[in-house]
Order: C-alpha cells, then sequence, then structure tokens
C-alpha cells in the first residue's frame, strides 16, 4: 500500500518577475505536495519518497455516477513546471468566467512532473544516481497521485503541451478509460528520433562534454556545456518569423542571445537539464495508438522547428488512420504563432477547443 501525503498552502507567487506574479496571483490557485513511498521506476530503480508538487484551480465535482466529471490535468512541457501554464498568454484565455477552462465550472490541476520544479529531481541530492525516469514513470505517478492521493477517478479532459503532448498520447494508451478527451499540442505520437533527437543528444552531449561536469558530481555549474545546451534548446524553440521581426539588427539578435543565456544559466541545473531532456529517449506510442478510445484535438504549427509540416506529411497519414476519433490540425504561419510556444499561445487556437469541448460533453 503506497503512503500519500498531502499539503495545501494558497499560492502567493507564481512566476519570476514581479508584473508576472501579480498578473498571476488573481488566480486563487492551491499549491500542493504529494508523496508517494517505494516508488519503482520503469528501470527497475525505486526511490524511497518521491515528492509530487501540483496546483489546483475550482473544486472537484461528482456526478450522478459519483464519478469526478470536471477534472483537467494540464500538463507542461520539457524544463517547465506547475506555474507555465499559468502564464496569462495561457490561462487569461481559458480560466476566466465562460471561458473554456472557467475555474468556477472546471478543477484544473498543474503538476511538477518528475525531475521538473519542486518535484522529487537529481538536484535534490542524488545527482546522477537518481533513477533514470521516463515518460512512462510521469505518466504512472501522475496517475497515483491523482486517484490515490486526490482521489480523482476520471478526467474530463488532459491538455499537454510539447513533453505534455508526448504524455498525453501515453496516458491515451495507458489508462484508455480515464478520460473523456486528449488535447496534445505540440508533438508528433511516434518514436522520438531524427532531427529531434539529434538536438536533444547535441544539448546532453555539451553538458558531458564539459570538463567542469565531472560526472554530475561538480561543485560549481559546467557553464560552458550549459551554454552550448541551452544554445541549442533556443534554437528548437525559436520562431524564425518572429525572431526577425523583433530583433532585425545584429544588435539586437546578440543582445537576446547574451541575456536569454544569463538568465536560463543563472537558473540551470546541469544533472537536471540532462535528465529531463533524455526522459524522451525511449518515447514510442506509436505501436499502441489504435487503442487509444478518447477523441483528441491534436494541433501542431507550421513554424514548430521540433515538429515541422514536412515531417507530419510523412506521419499522419500512417498514424491518423489507427486514431479515427483525433482531428489533426497544423496551423500555418502567422504574426500570432510562436513557432514551438504557439502551444502556450491559446488564443490562436481558443476557437478549436471550444468546438472541441462541445463536441465531447457528455449529454
Amino acid at each position: 500500500m503506497r503512503f500519500a501525503a498531502i499539503v495545501c498552502i494558497i499560492l502567493s507567487c507564481a512566476l519570476p518577475s514581479t508584473a508576472q506574479n501579480q498578473h498571476v496571483s488573481k488566480w486563487p490557485a492551491k499549491d500542493n505536495v504529494y508523496v508517494i513511498h517505494n516508488f519503482h521506476f520503469g528501470t527497475g530503480e525505486t526511490l524511497p519518497e518521491l515528492n509530487l508538487h501540483y496546483l489546483t484551480l475550482g473544486e472537484p465535482h461528482r456526478g450522478a455516477d459519483g464519478h469526478v466529471d470536471n477534472a483537467i490535468l494540464l500538463l507542461h512541457g520539457t524544463g517547465g513546471d506547475r506555474r507555465t501554464l499559468l502564464s496569462p498568454l495561457f490561462s487569461d484565455v481559458l480560466f476566466g468566467p465562460g471561458q473554456p477552462f472557467d475555474i468556477t465550472k472546471y478543477f484544473l490541476i498543474l503538476p511538477d512532473d518528475i525531475g521538473h520544479g519542486d518535484s522529487s529531481k537529481p538536484s535534490d541530492g542524488l545527482h546522477m544516481k537518481f533513477p533514470q525516469y521516463d515518460y512512462d514513470d510521469m505518466v504512472r505517478s501522475q496517475y497515483i497521485m491523482l486517484t490515490e492521493g486526490m482521489h480523482v477517478d476520471h478526467l474530463r479532459l488532459i491538455l499537454g503541451t510539447s513533453m505534455g503532448c508526448m504524455q498525453s498520447w501515453i496516458w491515451g494508451e495507458t489508462y484508455p478509460q480515464f478520460m473523456d478527451a486528449l488535447a496534445p499540442f505540440a508533438c508528433f505520437p511516434v518514436e522520438l528520433a531524427g532531427r529531434n533527437r539529434m538536438t536533444r543528444y547535441i544539448a546532453i552531449e555539451s553538458v558531458k562534454h564539459d570538463p567542469a561536469w565531472k560526472d554530475g558530481e561538480y561543485t560549481s555549474e559546467p557553464v560552458e556545456g550549459l551554454r552550448g545546451a541551452e544554445a541549442m534548446l533556443l534554437i528548437m524553440g525559436s520562431s524564425a518569423l518572429q525572431m526577425q521581426k523583433n530583433y532585425p539588427t545584429r544588435a539586437q539578435s546578440e543582445k537576446y542571445v547574451d541575456d536569454y543565456m544569463a538568465r536560463t544559466i543563472s537558473h540551470a541545473d546541469a544533472n537536471n537539464l540532462i535528465y529531463y531532456i533524455n526522459a524522451s529517449r525511449n518515447y514510442n506510442p506509436e505501436p499502441k495508438l489504435s487503442s487509444i478510445v478518447a477523441p483528441a484535438l491534436w494541433i501542431n504549427s507550421a513554424d514548430d522547428f521540433i515538429n515541422p509540416p514536412e515531417v507530419a506529411q510523412i506521419i499522419c497519414p500512417r498514424v491518423l488512420p489507427k486514431m479515427p476519433k483525433t482531428k489533426f490540425i497544423d496551423l500555418p504561419i502567422t504574426d500570432e504563432t510562436r513557432g514551438h510556444g504557439t502551444h502556450t499561445h491559446a488564443a490562436i487556437w481558443k476557437d478549436e477547443l471550444v468546438k472541441f469541448m462541445a463536441e465531447t460533453e457528455k449529454k
């Protein structure tokens, strides 16, 4: 029997900048900690205590059948945390009265995944001896947290961005009856390979080849390795159109890079970065896609460097026949799209989400 400990406090400070904190504070989010004892990873490794932090907004509701009918799980991307989707670009568009995720109607759950935010991670002390977690471990821990810790036995929707997008497909395969619908944004439901894996591998190897890394037992961050990794992540997540529009001169472009590096490296931990990038190493939902029974709204963006349309042209004809309830949209490049980050700019795809929520509403 797993023992769970839950601690709740009101969220008072969510994002780094003062302006963002003031904006986010209007959402009455509760901050929680859930502890799973003796969590077993897919590698066979065990962690005596797996701490999972998560936020909630709204209150759970049970239908006539006794099952929770208004819970929505919101899953962040690689390197993010439970506060990522409290960004005004996402929350202001979706969480307010009459909006698709109106918190007076829905119970929103935003977790820190394993290795992210305040949840258990290598930098807690184990460094490279921390269990080699993957997306399957993340999804399984989310399920335990929901069912045993929160007593949530059903989800109205899972919306996942980037890494959360990939986790959404795993959720659909592993627990096919647990959710009414899926909304995976910014990923492909196939083995993570090609340029996507290459860029991740480059970032990981950049850190590992820095002599200051010392096999994870560094006393100060391996800055040169982190610079290489963060540079790769910058390019992966960027939009060529927006970068050209916003930084049209050499001086502006270089200043953006310098500021980005200073900001990201000051908050980075090399071991954590290696782990959360490498968690995708064995991701491949394709063989079991036909087991997904929930309808899905799958949205990518044509200016996404990580999931470009030329790759979609190869993958979609292969996978969509296996998922007849899935609608795929590859958003065209516009002044509003933001490359890979389009997944968080909710105004761009909100209308599609509204229609999807209506179509999947149980009568």
